[in-house]
C-alpha cells in the first residue's frame, strides 16, 4: 500500500526490529510522525535534541540494538551533533534521520536553513547522506543497519527532503538476508601465544561481547590482563592476574614493558585509554580489531577480525596447554593496592563513597556516568562483574551525558536496575530531561556529585600555575529543582544515609535525584 514516505520509513524500521524512536517533532519532519503509532513503535519525546541523542546512545549501549532518533532540519540536527560525536568516539550504533530543505542554492532565508546540513553532520558521523528518493531512503537505512552489524558500529545520519517525505511511496523492500559473520584470517600462527612466558592481554570495549571467552583464554595461557575503561567486566573481579582498568596509572607502562607478548583486543589504545602517548610494549605485539583502520600497527601482528571469533579460536587452540607463567598473583595484588592508594590520594574522599555504593548495588545494575571527578576515580577502582555494565562518554568527553543516557538505558531494560552518576555542573547541561524520566516513571537514581565547582578544571589550572578562574558557578537547590519536575529527592549527610537513599530510589516509582556533597561525612 502506498503511503507518504515518512510513514513508510517508520514501518520499515519496525520490520527491522526498531521498537523505540527518540526525538522531537517539528513542522519540517512531521511526516515522519505520521506512521509511528500505526507501525507500533514507541516514541520518546525528549526535551532537547541533545537529550534525544544521548537517550538513543544509552538505549543502544544497554540493548545492543541501534538507537534511532528523529530530528528536524537545521537546529534540530545541530543540537544532536554532540551526541553523534560521542557515539562516533565510543563506537555506538545510533541512526539519526532528519528532514532537510528541498533546495538551498537558489532560495535563501528559509526556515531552519543551513549552508550545508549534510556536511555538518558528516563531521561527527561515520557517514551522512541525503536520500532524494524513496528507494534511496530504503537503501540507506538498510546500509546503516547492516553496517552496525558488520563493521565498527559508528553513528549514521540520513536526511530526506521535506517534499520527498510527503510524497506517496511504495512499501520498503523485504528485510535483507543477514550477512555472513566475520571470519578469522587463515594464516595466523599460534606460536607467539604458546611460547610466551609472560603474556598480557589488553581488552577494550570492542571485546565486551566475548567476556566469557576472554576469561577462558587468559586462564589457559596463564596471561595477565588489563581492561580499558570501556572493557571493564571482561575479566572477572577475582582474577588474580588481572590489573583491572588501571592502564592510566603512570607506571603501568613498566608492567606492560615486562610482558614478552602483548595482545590488544578490541581497543584503539587511544589517549583516553592510556593518558600517555605509548602503551609501552617491548615484546611481541598483536592487535585484534574489527576496524581495518586500526589494524595498521607497524611492527605488530595485525588481525582484522571480530574479537569473539579470534578469542574462540585461541581458546580452542590453547585447550590442554599447560602454561608456565612467570606472572605472580602476589605482585599483581600488591601493584593494584599501590595504585588504589594513589587514586585515593589524588581524589580525596571519593573512594569511601565508591565503596559504600558498591555495597548496595544490585547485581544487574547498569551505570551511566558523566565527566565528573567522582566517575574518574570510580572507573579505575570499581570492578564490574560483567562487561557492558558501566557506560561513560570516554573519547569525545561530553558533559550532560549521564542523565539522558540512563533514561535511554532504563527504557531498554525495563524491570532491571539503572543508575546515573553526574557532576553538579554537568547536570545543568541536560537537567530538563529529568521531566522525561518523571513522565515515563523510570525508577532511576540520579546521583549528583556536588563539589560546587568545575573541580577537575580548577585542579588542572593550579597544576599549570594558572590562577583558577571561571570554575565556580552558583548551583540551585538540586532537591527543590527535582521536586519541581515531579521527581523524588534526597540529600544524605552520611554514607549510611546515602545507601538508604539509593535502595529507596531503586524501589521508587519514578526517578530520584540524590544530591551528594563532596564533603559528605565519611
Amino acid at each position: 500500500m502506498h503511503r507518504p514516505l515518512g510513514a513508510q520509513i517508520s514501518h520499515m524500521l519496525k520490520s527491522r526490529g526498531v521498537e523505540v524512536i527518540f526525538g522531537i517533532p517539528g513542522v519540517h519532519n512531521q511526516e515522519m510522525y505520521r506512521g509511528i503509532e500505526e507501525a507500533g513503535i514507541t516514541h520518546v519525546l525528549a526535551r532537547h535534541e541533545q537529550g534525544a541523542g544521548f537517550m538513543a546512545d544509552g538505549y543502544a549501549r544497554a540493548s545492543g540494538r541501534p538507537g534511532v532518533a528523529y530530528v528536524i532540519t537545521g537546529p534540530g540536527l545541530c543540537n544532536i551533533m554532540t551526541p553523534l560525536g560521542q557515539a562516533y568516539s565510543d563506537s555506538v550504533p545510533v541512526l539519526v534521520i532528519s528532514s532537510c530543505l528541498d533546495e538551498t542554492a537558489a532560495r535563501k532565508g528559509q526556515l531552519h536553513q543551513m549552508k550545508d546540513q549534510r556536511a555538518a553532520a558528516d563531521a561527527v558521523c561515520d557517514w551522512s547522506l541525503e536520500a532524494k528518493t524513496a528507494q534511496a531512503a530504503y537503501e540507506l537505512i538498510d546500509r546503516a543497519l547492516s553496517g552496525f552489524e558488520l563493521t565498527r558500529p559508528r553513528p549514521k545520519h540520513i536526511q530526506v527532503p521535506i517534499d520527498v517525505l510527503c510524497a506517496q511511496a511504495p512499501p520498503a523492500p523485504p528485510v535483507p538476508l543477514s550477512a555472513a559473520p566475520a571470519v578469522l584470517p587463515p594464516d595466523i600462527s599460534l606460536a607467539p601465544f604458546l611460547r610466551a612466558r609472560k603474556p598480557l592481554f589488553v581488552f577494550g570495549g570492542g571485546a565486551k561481547e566475548a567476556g566469557h571467552t576472554a576469561r577462558d583464554v587468559t586462564r589457559r595461557l596463564g596471561a595477565a590482563s588489563f581492561m580499558t575503561y570501556a572493557g571493564r567486566g571482561i575479566c572477572a573481579p577475582d582474577d588474580p592476574l588481572c590489573f583491572g582498568s588501571m592502564l592510566a596509572r603512570p607506571d603501568s607502562e613498566k608492567v606492560i614493558a615486562d610482558a614478552d607478548l602483548v595482545v590488544a583486543v578490541g581497543t584503539e589504545l587511544a589517549e583516553t585509554d592510556l593518558w600517555r602517548k605509548e602503551l609501552g610494549a617491548t615484546g611481541d605485539f598483536v592487535r585484534v580489531d574489527i576496524d581495518p583502520g586500526a589494524c595498521a600497527q607497524p611492527d605488530a601482528l595485525n588481525i582484522c577480525c571480530d574479537a569473539d571469533v579470534f578469542l574462540s579460536w585461541l581458546a580452542q587452540q590453547a585447550e590442554g596447554h599447560q602454561p608456565d607463567t612467570l606472572w605472580s598473583s602476589q605482585e599483581v595484588a600488591a601493584t593494584r593496592a599501590r595504585w588504589r592508594g594513589e587514586i585515593a590520594a589524588e581524589r580525596p574522599g571519593v573512594l569511601p563513597v565508591v565503596e559504600a555504593l558498591q555495597q548496595v548495588m544490585p547485581e544487574d545494575v547498569m551505570i551511566f556516568s558523566d565527566m565528573t571527578q567522582f566517575a574518574y576515580a570510580a572507573k579505575e577502582v570499581w570492578d564490574m562483574a560483567s562487561p557492558g555494565q558501566w557506560h561513560h562518554p570516554y573519547g569525545f568527553g561530553t558533559l550532560g551525558y549521564a542523565t539522558p543516557a540512563a533514561i535511554g538505558g532504563a527504557i531498554a531494560r525495563r524491570g532491571q536496575h539503572t543508575m546515573a552518576i553526574i557532576g553538579d555542573y554537568g547536570f545543568h547541561y541536560t537537567m530538563q530531561e529529568l521531566g522525561v524520566a518523571v513522565e515515563l516513571e523510570l525508577s532511576v537514581p540520579i546521583l549528583v556529585w556536588d563539589n560546587a565547582r568545575l573541580g577537575e578544571i580548577e585542579d588542572s589550572m593550579v597544576r599549570a600555575q594558572i590562577a583558577p578562574n571561571a570554575v565556580v558557578a552558583r548551583n540551585p537547590d538540586f532537591c527543590k529543582l527535582a521536586e519541581a519536575f515531579g521527581a523524588r529527592s534526597a540529600s544524605p549527610a552520611t554514607l549510611e544515609a546515602l545507601q538508604d537513599a539509593v535502595r529507596a530510589a531503586f524501589d521508587a516509582q519514578g526517578p530520584t535525584l540524590i544530591h551528594v556533597a563532596s564533603d559528605i561525612a565519611l
